[in-house]
């Protein structure tokens, strides 16, 4: 642990009490540990930050503190003022801490000059990119802002945090975001090419005495809604309804932890974001539910992105894509050690007229072998339960069983990447186990990284839990699926030059490879992308990219009401250029745009998109989609059009309004939600949610609209 020697702060406790106000003006933090002359992280890795960051760490017998202290303008960059949002593009600090000091997993809590809050997990091999806030917790914070800096007053209580009692050392690093000169710097001398919350380039927390033990850490969530919904596209009329459930938390251990669910309502969530769809697959969208993200990474990163075994939105719904209502699930997830880390799950699902019960069962463990690999596995099972009154139809229907293992290496700078899976499913129908597999590794320095991965899937392989791509073909003219086994290859290879004078940050060239072979030998589909991406001093970045795609169409396929494309050869080639203003302005904008061939017809696309910010209590934002799509007699043409504005009002870090409008003419829909939030104490929500579905043809005719309450509230026992 080489950057732990050469990077070390102190921390103490505190005599007295600390008040939590965003001052710093108690004695302890005279005497207090602290972090800073720190290092440049981008756009390069050189040198210093034009501006200083001080951060002090002191604790009690309940409470970690951090104060900070950013020199700064009296101007900051703040997109919202809403928990968990538009961090990356903020002013702000951040804390990364790895409690258990493995290099593999750990905590990120970040505060704006604003005090907006946003914490989340990391896992083995994340990136920033990976970091999506969606781990809730209670902590506190206060912040205050001054002519030439603003400060930061931080308590994280040690219940929230999972670790080993008797560690004396911890990992840490800090991040400051200084958008306002682009500069993202830490506290350690990182690489440019990692990721700041990658603790293999931590520094060490040394304590003065062990952490206290963390206590009893038992939370209930209990929640009641009610809502008036009319279908009328079913003509169900107008309905009330109540309901009313429960989540809770408890520690089993300091780094295990029990979720339990009662009844769950996912009714506050925010609706998915439309996307055009011009592929022949199905899109990937990501999980939203509260109750599924917490550890995700235990299941859900198994495979490679077009194949997963383990695919939580699959939970709760049938093979249709309709819900089922969720009755009760568990979870237990964590460190059972230092280097051992376990996930069990079971959801239970109610009957309904058209489908039986289903009960899902999910488990996994990762298992740290030599400095920083992974040895991990897991089994999953998907059951159909019958009763008296519903009876599985089909046999395939009975259950879906899945076991897999990977071997992830990473070396111990991380450059060096290398990865091996062996996945199994298991259907009452099919007498032989199917299977997918594969194998890749890369290379990741400052300047060249380089991909590769080969994987085999065999026809039937299914995954009733998970997100599998392509194996389902759907024939247009036949209206049937038919499931067709692959191989993939795929590599990526880019290479960054860093400008010492000019306009230019970074200039990026990235070549990808992309082929399809089907299982007995023959060209399925392969495309090849060469892109030139520049980022520039202010921010904005442009991107030109040559893509060719040949693709050996086995099946009919149709993206207009003529006749489908038949089957055949089809050489397609396009270019693109992609352009985003400065995110630092109120105003900004971004455009895509895309033309050449499409199979037999031709494609122009593009993507307007327009964000105004009123600082820091709104945002105003428009996008447009079109695409044209262009095919010879007698297959038709077709225009897909997708318009989706959106307003954000922060009245208060604790009071929301968010209104998000999506015309879709390819999914037939004009969908209006608008969700109020007030969080009336730390992790205690009402939510007010209207949401409303139209026809695009016909025109405005009314699906069905609700109107939704929910209250839920955080009790610490």
């Amino acid at each position: 642990m080489k950057f732990q020697e050469q990077f070390q702060l102190q921390i103490k406790k505190s005599s007295g009490a600390i008040k939590v106000d965003g001052m710093l003006d108690e004695k302890d933090w005279a005497e207090a540990g602290e972090a800073h002359d720190f290092f440049m992280k981008w756009p390069n890795d050189e040198g210093r930050p034009k501006r200083k960051t001080f951060v002090k760490v002191t604790y009690d017998n309940q409470f970690i503190y951090f104060g900070i202290k950013a020199m700064d303008t009296s101007y900051y960059v703040a997109q919202t003022l809403k928990r968990d949002q538009g961090f990356f593009d903020s002013d702000a600090v951040s804390i990364a801490l790895d409690p258990v000091n493995q290099r593999t997993n750990g905590f990120v809590f970040s505060i704006t000059p604003y005090n907006v809050q946003s914490e989340d997990l990391v896992t083995a091999g994340s990136g920033s990119e990976d970091l999506n806030f969606s781990w809730d917790n209670k902590w506190y914070s206060a912040t205050s802002r001054h002519e030439t800096y603003w400060m930061a007053e931080i308590a994280i209580p040690f219940s929230t945090l999972r670790y080993k009692e008797g560690n004396f050392r911890w990992g840490m690093n800090i991040l400051r975001t200084d958008i306002k000169n682009n500069e993202y710097s830490t506290w350690t001398d990182m690489p440019l090419n990692f990721a700041f919350a990658d603790f293999g380039y931590s520094g060490a927390l040394n304590w003065d005495h062990p952490p206290p033990t963390p206590g009893t850490n038992i939370s209930i969530i209990p929640y009641t809604t009610g809502s008036l919904e009319n279908n009328k596209d079913l003509g169900t009329g107008v309905k009330a309804k109540f309901n009313g459930g429960f989540d809770a938390k408890v520690a089993l251990t300091s780094s295990l932890n029990l979720d339990l669910t009662v009844n769950p309502d996912f009714s506050q969530i925010e609706v998915d974001k439309q996307v055009t769809n011009l592929t022949r697959f199905n899109i990937f969208f990501p999980e939203r539910r509260t109750f599924f993200l917490e550890n995700d990474d235990l299941f859900s990163s198994y495979g490679i992105p077009p194949i997963r075994p383990f695919y939580s939105r699959r939970i709760g719904l049938d093979k249709e894509g309709n819900m089922l209502p969720i009755l009760a699930g568990a979870r237990v997830s964590g460190n059972i050690s230092n280097k051992t880390r376990v996930g069990f799950m079971n959801m239970q699902t109610r009957a309904t007229e058209e489908t039986v019960a289903q009960n899902y069962t999910a488990f996994s463990f990762n298992q740290q072998v030599q400095k920083r690999s992974i040895l991990k596995g897991y089994f999953l099972n998907r059951q159909g339960i019958e009763d008296r009154n519903n009876k599985i139809k089909d046999p395939m229907d009975q259950y879906g069983r899945n076991a897999g293992m990977e071997y992830n290496f990473i070396s111990q700078s991380g450059k060096w990447n290398a990865w091996t899976g062996h996945h199994q499913s298991y259907k009452s129908t099919i007498k032989t186990p199917e299977n997918y597999s594969n194998v890749g590794g890369g290379y990741f320095s400052k300047k060249l990284n380089f991909i590769a991965d080969a994987g085999r899937i065999t026809d039937n392989y299914y995954a009733d839990m998970g997100f599998v791509n392509r194996v389902d073909n759907y024939d247009a003219l036949l209206d049937t699926s038919i499931r067709k086994g692959f191989y993939l290859l795929y590599n990526e290879t880019s290479y960054t030059f860093f400008p010492k004078k000019g306009l230019l940050n970074q200039l990026k060239v990235r070549l990808e490879n992309f082929l399809v072979y089907n299982l007995d030998g023959g060209l399925n589909e392969r495309s090849h992308d060469l892109e030139f991406q520049f980022f520039f001093k202010n921010t904005s970045n442009m991107i030109f990219h040559i893509h060719d795609n040949v693709n050996n169409l086995l099946f009919n396929t149709s993206f207009t009401e003529g006749k489908p494309i038949p089957p055949g050869r089809y050489v397609a080639p396009t270019l693109g250029w992609t352009y985003n203003t400065d995110s630092r302005k109120k105003l900004y904008f971004s455009t895509d745009l895309e033309s050449g061939q499409f199979f037999n017809g031709r494609i122009l696309r593009y993507e307007i998109s327009a964000t105004l910010r009123v600082q820091p209590w709104g945002n105003f934002s428009m996008t447009l989609q079109q695409a044209n799509l262009t095919f010879p007699e007698p297959y038709g043409s077709n225009k897909l059009f997708l318009v989706a504005p959106r307003i954000e009002i922060n009245f208060s870090n604790n009071l929301f309004w968010t209104t998000f409008l999506q015309y879709n003419n390819q999914r037939n829909n004009f969908n209006i939600n608008s969700r109020l939030q007030w969080r009336y104490k730390p992790m205690s929500d009402l939510f007010l949610v209207y949401s409303d579905n139209y026809f695009t043809d016909p025109f405005m005719k009314n699906k069905n609209r609700a109107i939704v309450f929910k209250m839920n509230y955080w009790l610490n026992l």
